[in-house]
């Protein structure tokens, strides 16, 4: 009996992670607009909303390079620094070689609870891969990346935008950037926006900014982290 139950358990959360991914691949090709629908200078447009998300601290943060430091924004303050008490995601990007990330950081779809409580996802709490570093990046340096299947996990234009919703059905990080619990700044807009934003980005052939509003977000994000760092 009580194999039966778990066998029932398991089955139907298959059935019901397949549901989501079959419900998110969807909508994702509902939101996704012809190539070349949407003009340079509107693509532009949707570049600098996507910008101002992406170079976010509450999405830059766990965007880290190989020494695997995860960026803090507690609380009440709005510069990114260190995360304190000498986190480390380790090579594993989970934290496995000292403290995993989920001790704090639970895995559950539950809403986001007020500051201080740690936020939580429906995954695995967890560093970006080492391809996919937002934080200290310019905007510029950012689209390369993001336009670079290299470093963006093989996706097209298309798939960019499927990623956001695949990543939506999960209750995964990135919705939740914008309900990260009370007393956490979020990036500007909704998350809606932000896939609307992609879709236009991407039918206009994914132009960036190369101006001054990408070069001081670089600016903004590295001179806090050395102020913080400095004895």
């Amino acid at each position: 009996m009580q194999r039966s139950l778990i066998a029932f358990v398991l089955a139907a959360s298959a059935v019901a992670a397949l549901t989501g991914i079959v419900a998110a691949k969807d909508e994702a090709a509902r939101d996704v607009l012809p190539p070349g629908s949407v003009s340079r200078a509107e693509g532009l447009e949707a570049w600098k909303r996507i910008e101002a998300v992406v170079t976010h601290p509450r999405c830059a943060n766990c965007h880290v390079d190989a020494k695997a430091i995860p960026i803090w924004t507690p609380a009440g303050e709005t510069k990114p620094r260190p995360h304190g008490m000498n986190i480390h995601g380790g090579e594993s990007r989970i934290g496995t070689e000292a403290i995993p990330c989920s001790t704090c950081h639970m895995t559950s779809t539950h809403a986001n609870e007020p500051a201080p409580s740690p936020p939580r996802a429906g995954i695995d709490w967890q560093l970006a891969p080492v391809a996919f570093i937002w934080f200290g990046k310019s905007g510029a340096e950012i689209c390369a990346q993001l336009k670079d299947p290299k470093r963006n996990g093989g996706r097209d234009a298309a798939g960019l935008v499927g990623h956001l919703r695949h990543d939506a059905s999960l209750s995964g990080f990135i919705p939740r950037g914008w309900a990260p619990g009370a007393g956490r700044s979020t990036p500007p807009g909704t998350f809606e926006d932000h896939v609307k934003d992609m879709a236009l980005w991407g039918a206009a052939g994914q132009p960036v900014r190369t101006d001054a509003f990408s070069a001081s977000r670089k600016r903004d994000h590295t001179h806090s982290v050395i102020e913080r760092r400095k004895p």
